[in-house]
């Protein structure tokens, strides 16, 4: 069961009960490892455990627990059993709500570190009170934080589905495709061009599955179904290493559970 998050902008004014701490040095996020699970401070403070961040941003509330993000300095001392690592990595270890926490809250630590200062005049930029938004107190401009739409499309063949190897995946793990949406276009002119680009194929019937925010390095994943209408398999070589279709009682690696690629895979082979 997932817990309830309310976004916020304004802190609390006591800030004397305990906090999620999503502590970021670089893009590496700050954990206490367990074997197999991963947890990160439940802490009034940094400095409880000697730590004292560059700047801090107040993320929300989790069931009523306040969450806050935080930069800490590159050249950071770790605390005993406390390590540094990527999203990616703990992916599978954290718990559900918090990596989706961990998510945002490295888009909105990567947003306020870049946005320290007017891009227009060079002016420091002052948060606004009521909304995530900057703005330059000298000429105007407003700065709210980055969002890449992607789309990701699951393309069938009566029972089979197609599944691809991009350069940087885990060895042997294939799956569906994905490519960002480019100025100008609606996302089905993306699905349509990307499945066209990476494997030379014709497709129809495109249909919306769902979403999930994709934090590498701030992306919005937008899932979609369609149905293969002609060609043959052309893989674009600096984007893929191998393309097939595969039968849904015969699939390869698979990415984890919790990914909206899986999710699309799981619902095809349950439903066809």
């Amino acid at each position: 069961m997932h817990r309830i998050f309310i976004p916020g902008i304004t802190p609390p004014i006591q800030n004397s009960e305990p906090a999620w701490w999503f502590a970021f040095v670089g893009n590496q996020l700050l954990v206490r490892q367990e074997e197999t699970i991963s947890h990160i401070p439940y802490l009034v403070s940094l400095e409880e455990i000697g730590l004292t961040p560059v700047r801090t941003q107040f993320l929300g509330t989790l069931d009523n627990q306040p969450c806050y993000s935080a930069e800490l300095p590159k050249d950071t001392l770790l605390p005993n059993g406390m390590s540094l690592c990527g999203l990616r990595e703990l992916y599978a270890t954290l718990d559900d709500d918090i990596f989706m926490l961990s998510g945002r809250a490295i888009q909105i630590v990567e947003w306020d570190r870049t946005h320290q200062y007017c891009g227009h005049c060079a002016t420091p930029m002052t948060q606004l009170s009521h909304e995530r938004a900057k703005r330059c107190p000298s000429c105007g401009l407003v700065n709210y934080p980055r969002l890449s739409p992607a789309i990701i499309v699951l393309v069938s063949r009566g029972e089979e589905l197609l599944l691809a190897r991009a350069h940087r995946f885990p060895p042997e793990m294939y799956s569906i495709l994905a490519g960002f949406v480019e100025p100008g276009e609606s996302l089905e002119e993306t699905v349509i061009r990307e499945v066209g680009e990476e494997v030379g194929i014709e497709i129809t019937d495109i249909r919306y599955f769902g979403s999930q925010p994709w934090p590498f390095p701030n992306s919005l994943m937008i899932g979609f179904t369609a149905t293969y209408a002609g060609g043959v398999i052309t893989i674009e070589p600096q984007e893929l290493v191998d393309a097939g279709w595969f039968h849904k009682h015969n699939l390869p690696k698979l990415p984890p559970p919790s990914s909206i690629a899986r999710k699309l895979i799981d619902w095809f082979v349950a439903t066809h």
